[in-house]
Protein backbone atom coordinates (compact mmCIF):
# COMPACT_ATOMS: atom_id res chain seq x y z
CA UNK A 1 0.00 0.00 0.00
CA UNK A 2 1.20 3.22 -0.73
CA UNK A 3 1.28 6.15 1.17
CA UNK A 4 0.71 9.58 -0.41
CA UNK A 5 0.37 13.61 0.86
CA UNK A 6 -2.62 15.15 -0.22
CA UNK A 7 -2.93 18.81 0.74
CA UNK A 8 -5.55 21.68 0.21
CA UNK A 9 -3.17 24.62 0.09
CA UNK A 10 -6.17 27.22 -1.03
CA UNK A 11 -7.33 26.73 3.16
CA UNK A 12 -4.29 28.70 3.24
CA UNK A 13 -0.47 28.09 2.65
CA UNK A 14 2.32 29.67 1.38
CA UNK A 15 4.80 27.98 -1.31
CA UNK A 16 7.49 28.10 1.59
CA UNK A 17 5.06 26.12 3.86
CA UNK A 18 4.10 23.38 0.80
CA UNK A 19 7.65 23.23 0.31
CA UNK A 20 8.15 22.11 4.23
CA UNK A 21 5.56 19.62 4.03
CA UNK A 22 7.08 18.27 0.62
CA UNK A 23 10.80 17.66 1.49
CA UNK A 24 8.94 16.21 5.35
CA UNK A 25 7.15 14.34 2.60
CA UNK A 26 10.57 12.50 1.04
CA UNK A 27 12.21 12.59 4.21
CA UNK A 28 9.71 10.47 5.77
CA UNK A 29 9.27 8.02 2.84
CA UNK A 30 6.16 8.38 1.93
CA UNK A 31 5.65 8.09 -1.56
CA UNK A 32 3.96 11.41 -3.01
CA UNK A 33 3.34 14.94 -2.35
CA UNK A 34 -0.14 15.83 -4.16
CA UNK A 35 -2.36 19.12 -3.76
CA UNK A 36 -5.56 20.51 -5.08
CA UNK A 37 -6.06 22.40 -7.76
CA UNK A 38 -8.04 25.24 -6.54
CA UNK A 39 -8.24 29.18 -6.03
CA UNK A 40 -10.76 30.17 -2.85
CA UNK A 41 -10.76 29.06 0.37
CA UNK A 42 -13.77 26.82 1.71
CA UNK A 43 -15.29 26.87 4.83
CA UNK A 44 -14.50 28.30 7.77
CA UNK A 45 -11.16 28.79 7.41
CA UNK A 46 -9.51 32.53 6.15
CA UNK A 47 -7.43 31.02 3.15
CA UNK A 48 -4.77 33.43 4.12
CA UNK A 49 -2.08 34.98 2.51
CA UNK A 50 -4.13 33.20 -0.71
CA UNK A 51 -4.03 30.84 -3.14
CA UNK A 52 -1.33 29.44 -4.66
CA UNK A 53 -1.42 28.09 -8.22
CA UNK A 54 -1.03 24.01 -8.13
CA UNK A 55 1.46 23.36 -11.17
CA UNK A 56 3.56 26.93 -9.73
CA UNK A 57 3.96 25.46 -6.86
CA UNK A 58 4.60 21.68 -8.34
CA UNK A 59 7.64 23.25 -10.80
CA UNK A 60 9.25 24.84 -7.74
CA UNK A 61 8.90 21.25 -5.98
CA UNK A 62 10.13 19.72 -9.01
CA UNK A 63 13.60 21.46 -8.19
CA UNK A 64 13.83 20.87 -4.22
CA UNK A 65 12.91 17.00 -4.27
CA UNK A 66 14.21 14.54 -5.91
CA UNK A 67 12.77 11.14 -5.16
CA UNK A 68 8.67 11.41 -4.61
CA UNK A 69 5.96 11.45 -7.37
CA UNK A 70 4.23 15.27 -7.12
CA UNK A 71 0.75 15.50 -8.80
CA UNK A 72 -2.54 16.80 -8.73
CA UNK A 73 -5.89 15.68 -6.98
CA UNK A 74 -7.37 17.32 -9.47
CA UNK A 75 -6.42 20.05 -12.31
CA UNK A 76 -9.59 21.54 -12.91
CA UNK A 77 -10.04 21.16 -16.30
CA UNK A 78 -11.50 24.60 -16.40
CA UNK A 79 -8.75 26.62 -15.27
CA UNK A 80 -6.81 25.88 -18.65
CA UNK A 81 -6.49 25.00 -22.24
CA UNK A 82 -5.86 21.22 -23.02
CA UNK A 83 -2.65 22.56 -25.25
CA UNK A 84 -1.03 24.38 -22.30
CA UNK A 85 -1.64 22.01 -19.53
CA UNK A 86 0.20 19.84 -22.03
CA UNK A 87 3.16 22.10 -22.08
CA UNK A 88 3.35 22.68 -18.72
CA UNK A 89 2.85 19.30 -17.50
CA UNK A 90 5.43 18.28 -19.45
CA UNK A 91 8.28 20.83 -18.62
CA UNK A 92 7.58 19.99 -15.03
CA UNK A 93 7.69 16.17 -15.52
CA UNK A 94 11.49 17.45 -17.16
CA UNK A 95 12.20 19.87 -14.49
CA UNK A 96 11.41 16.66 -12.07
CA UNK A 97 13.22 13.95 -13.72
CA UNK A 98 10.25 12.23 -14.56
CA UNK A 99 8.20 12.07 -11.73
CA UNK A 100 4.93 14.08 -12.44
CA UNK A 101 1.47 13.11 -12.57
CA UNK A 102 -1.70 14.08 -13.92
CA UNK A 103 -5.25 14.35 -12.10
CA UNK A 104 -7.49 15.81 -14.27
CA UNK A 105 -10.95 16.27 -13.30
CA UNK A 106 -14.09 18.60 -15.01
CA UNK A 107 -13.88 22.04 -12.14
CA UNK A 108 -16.73 22.05 -9.94
CA UNK A 109 -16.37 25.15 -7.68
CA UNK A 110 -18.21 27.77 -9.70
CA UNK A 111 -17.55 30.23 -6.52
CA UNK A 112 -13.79 30.55 -7.37
CA UNK A 113 -14.34 31.06 -11.16
CA UNK A 114 -16.55 33.86 -10.23
CA UNK A 115 -14.04 35.60 -8.03
CA UNK A 116 -11.34 35.14 -10.29
CA UNK A 117 -13.21 35.32 -13.52
CA UNK A 118 -12.88 32.31 -15.24
CA UNK A 119 -15.12 31.11 -17.47
CA UNK A 120 -17.66 28.62 -15.80
CA UNK A 121 -19.20 26.42 -18.31
CA UNK A 122 -22.25 24.39 -18.47
CA UNK A 123 -20.95 21.53 -20.60
CA UNK A 124 -18.17 20.41 -18.20
CA UNK A 125 -17.68 16.86 -18.70
CA UNK A 126 -17.92 16.52 -22.47
CA UNK A 127 -14.85 19.23 -22.46
CA UNK A 128 -12.74 17.07 -19.96
CA UNK A 129 -13.43 14.28 -22.21
CA UNK A 130 -11.61 16.08 -24.74
CA UNK A 131 -9.18 17.32 -23.03
CA UNK A 132 -8.21 13.97 -21.85
CA UNK A 133 -8.09 13.06 -25.44
CA UNK A 134 -5.73 16.28 -26.43
CA UNK A 135 -3.23 15.81 -23.50
CA UNK A 136 -2.48 11.91 -24.33
CA UNK A 137 -2.18 12.12 -27.52
CA UNK A 138 0.22 15.75 -27.64
CA UNK A 139 2.69 13.89 -25.29
CA UNK A 140 2.00 10.22 -27.48
CA UNK A 141 2.78 11.83 -31.12
CA UNK A 142 6.12 10.86 -32.36
CA UNK A 143 8.50 13.15 -32.81
CA UNK A 144 8.42 14.95 -36.09
CA UNK A 145 5.00 14.25 -36.28
CA UNK A 146 1.90 16.49 -35.92
CA UNK A 147 -1.38 16.36 -34.20
CA UNK A 148 -4.51 17.44 -35.20
CA UNK A 149 -8.00 17.55 -33.33
CA UNK A 150 -11.14 18.66 -34.22
CA UNK A 151 -14.00 18.73 -31.38
CA UNK A 152 -17.00 19.79 -30.42
CA UNK A 153 -15.06 22.39 -27.74
CA UNK A 154 -11.37 22.52 -29.15
CA UNK A 155 -9.70 22.84 -32.32
CA UNK A 156 -5.88 22.27 -32.58
CA UNK A 157 -4.07 21.77 -36.04
CA UNK A 158 -0.60 21.32 -37.46
CA UNK A 159 0.59 21.02 -33.63
CA UNK A 160 4.02 19.97 -33.33
CA UNK A 161 3.12 18.61 -30.04
CA UNK A 162 6.15 19.60 -28.20
CA UNK A 163 7.69 19.52 -25.35
CA UNK A 164 7.97 15.72 -24.52
CA UNK A 165 7.59 14.64 -21.04
CA UNK A 166 10.68 13.45 -19.67
CA UNK A 167 8.58 9.88 -18.53
CA UNK A 168 7.44 7.19 -21.90
CA UNK A 169 4.40 7.96 -20.10
CA UNK A 170 3.14 10.67 -17.52
CA UNK A 171 0.52 8.68 -15.45
CA UNK A 172 -3.17 10.17 -15.65
CA UNK A 173 -5.69 10.29 -12.88
CA UNK A 174 -9.47 10.21 -13.24
CA UNK A 175 -11.91 9.96 -10.51
CA UNK A 176 -15.25 10.22 -8.89
CA UNK A 177 -18.34 9.45 -7.80
CA UNK A 178 -20.33 9.36 -10.55
CA UNK A 179 -21.90 5.71 -11.45
CA UNK A 180 -21.24 5.71 -15.90
CA UNK A 181 -19.64 8.49 -17.58
CA UNK A 182 -16.56 8.79 -15.19
CA UNK A 183 -16.11 5.00 -15.10
CA UNK A 184 -16.48 4.94 -18.53
CA UNK A 185 -13.35 7.95 -18.96
CA UNK A 186 -11.24 6.11 -16.62
CA UNK A 187 -11.35 2.93 -19.22
CA UNK A 188 -10.52 4.83 -21.94
CA UNK A 189 -7.68 7.33 -20.35
CA UNK A 190 -6.54 6.62 -16.55
CA UNK A 191 -3.91 4.90 -15.61
CA UNK A 192 -5.80 5.16 -11.64
CA UNK A 193 -8.60 5.53 -10.54
CA UNK A 194 -9.17 7.52 -7.21
CA UNK A 195 -12.46 7.46 -5.53
CA UNK A 196 -12.10 10.88 -3.40
CA UNK A 197 -13.53 10.29 0.44
CA UNK A 198 -15.86 7.46 -0.23
CA UNK A 199 -16.53 4.59 2.08
CA UNK A 200 -15.06 1.55 2.15
CA UNK A 201 -18.61 0.09 0.43
CA UNK A 202 -19.11 2.80 -2.03
CA UNK A 203 -15.22 2.58 -3.06
CA UNK A 204 -15.80 -1.12 -3.82
CA UNK A 205 -18.60 -0.68 -6.14
CA UNK A 206 -17.46 2.51 -7.60
CA UNK A 207 -13.97 0.35 -8.22
CA UNK A 208 -16.45 -2.72 -9.82
CA UNK A 209 -17.85 -0.20 -12.29
CA UNK A 210 -14.41 0.98 -13.51
CA UNK A 211 -13.31 -2.31 -13.73
CA UNK A 212 -16.43 -3.57 -15.67
CA UNK A 213 -15.94 -0.63 -18.13
CA UNK A 214 -12.28 -1.45 -18.85
CA UNK A 215 -12.83 -4.71 -19.64
CA UNK A 216 -15.71 -2.98 -22.57
CA UNK A 217 -13.40 -0.94 -23.37
CA UNK A 218 -10.59 -3.87 -24.23
CA UNK A 219 -8.66 -3.28 -21.37
CA UNK A 220 -8.10 -5.78 -18.23
CA UNK A 221 -9.18 -4.19 -15.53
CA UNK A 222 -6.32 -4.55 -13.20
CA UNK A 223 -4.45 -2.43 -16.05
CA UNK A 224 -5.86 0.23 -13.59
CA UNK A 225 -4.60 1.12 -10.11
CA UNK A 226 -7.45 1.68 -7.47
CA UNK A 227 -6.86 4.59 -4.73
CA UNK A 228 -8.27 6.21 -2.31
CA UNK A 229 -8.51 9.99 -0.44
CA UNK A 230 -9.13 10.20 2.87
CA UNK A 231 -8.54 12.97 5.65
CA UNK A 232 -6.07 11.68 8.27
CA UNK A 233 -6.07 12.91 11.91
CA UNK A 234 -3.72 9.72 13.90
CA UNK A 235 -2.73 10.60 17.25
CA UNK A 236 -1.12 8.40 20.17
CA UNK A 237 -3.79 8.53 22.69
CA UNK A 238 -7.23 9.98 22.29
CA UNK A 239 -6.08 13.39 23.74
CA UNK A 240 -4.14 13.89 21.13
CA UNK A 241 -6.81 12.57 18.10
CA UNK A 242 -9.44 15.25 19.51
CA UNK A 243 -6.60 18.08 19.95
CA UNK A 244 -5.40 17.44 16.28
CA UNK A 245 -9.35 17.34 15.21
CA UNK A 246 -10.33 20.48 16.59
CA UNK A 247 -7.27 21.80 15.25
CA UNK A 248 -8.89 21.42 11.24
CA UNK A 249 -12.21 22.36 12.72
CA UNK A 250 -13.72 18.49 12.96
CA UNK A 251 -15.12 16.36 15.15
CA UNK A 252 -13.65 13.04 16.11
CA UNK A 253 -16.52 10.41 15.48
CA UNK A 254 -17.14 12.15 12.03
CA UNK A 255 -13.67 11.71 11.04
CA UNK A 256 -13.46 8.11 12.24
CA UNK A 257 -16.84 7.46 10.60
CA UNK A 258 -16.00 9.62 6.96
CA UNK A 259 -11.67 9.44 7.45
CA UNK A 260 -8.92 7.66 8.40
CA UNK A 261 -8.83 8.62 12.08
CA UNK A 262 -7.49 7.51 15.88
CA UNK A 263 -4.71 5.46 17.00
CA UNK A 264 -2.01 4.46 14.66
CA UNK A 265 -3.75 0.25 15.22
CA UNK A 266 -7.26 2.01 13.91
CA UNK A 267 -5.79 3.60 11.07
CA UNK A 268 -3.97 0.81 9.90
CA UNK A 269 -6.86 -1.41 10.50
CA UNK A 270 -9.52 0.62 8.58
CA UNK A 271 -6.67 0.77 5.50
CA UNK A 272 -6.69 -2.47 5.41
CA UNK A 273 -10.08 -2.75 4.64
CA UNK A 274 -9.80 -0.53 1.69
CA UNK A 275 -6.87 -2.74 0.69
CA UNK A 276 -9.38 -5.97 0.95
CA UNK A 277 -11.29 -4.26 -1.84
CA UNK A 278 -8.72 -3.53 -3.82
CA UNK A 279 -7.05 -0.07 -3.39
CA UNK A 280 -3.32 0.16 -3.45
CA UNK A 281 -2.78 3.50 -2.64
CA UNK A 282 -3.99 6.28 -0.54
CA UNK A 283 -3.92 9.67 -0.51
CA UNK A 284 -4.15 11.15 2.94
CA UNK A 285 -5.73 14.57 3.07
CA UNK A 286 -3.38 16.43 5.54
CA UNK A 287 -5.16 19.63 7.19
CA UNK A 288 -2.89 21.21 9.46
CA UNK A 289 0.11 21.65 6.98
CA UNK A 290 2.25 23.02 10.18
CA UNK A 291 1.68 20.02 12.48
CA UNK A 292 5.20 18.02 10.97
CA UNK A 293 4.62 15.67 13.93
CA UNK A 294 1.64 14.43 12.47
CA UNK A 295 3.38 13.28 9.57
CA UNK A 296 6.39 11.88 12.10
CA UNK A 297 3.83 9.85 13.58
CA UNK A 298 1.93 8.39 10.33
CA UNK A 299 5.75 7.55 9.11
CA UNK A 300 6.89 5.82 12.19
CA UNK A 301 3.25 3.68 13.28
CA UNK A 302 1.16 3.75 10.03
CA UNK A 303 3.42 3.61 7.23
CA UNK A 304 5.97 1.26 8.55
CA UNK A 305 3.20 -1.52 9.18
CA UNK A 306 2.24 -1.28 5.42
CA UNK A 307 5.37 -1.39 3.87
Amino acid sequence: MDLRIFTEPQQGATYDTLLTVAKATEDLGFDAFFRSDHYLKMGSADGLPGPTDAWITLAGLARETKRIRLGTLMTAGTFRLPGVLAIQVAQIDQMSGGRVELGLGAGWFEEEHKAYGIPFPKEKFGRLEEQLEIVTGLWATEAGSTFDFHGKYYDLTDSPALPKPAQAKIPVLVGGHGPSRTPALAAKYADEFNMPFGSVEDSERQFARVRAAAEEAGRKGEELTYSNALVVCVGKDDQEVARRAAAIGREVPELKSNGLAGSPAEVVDKIGRYAEIGSRRIYLQVLDLHDLEHLELISAQVQSQLS
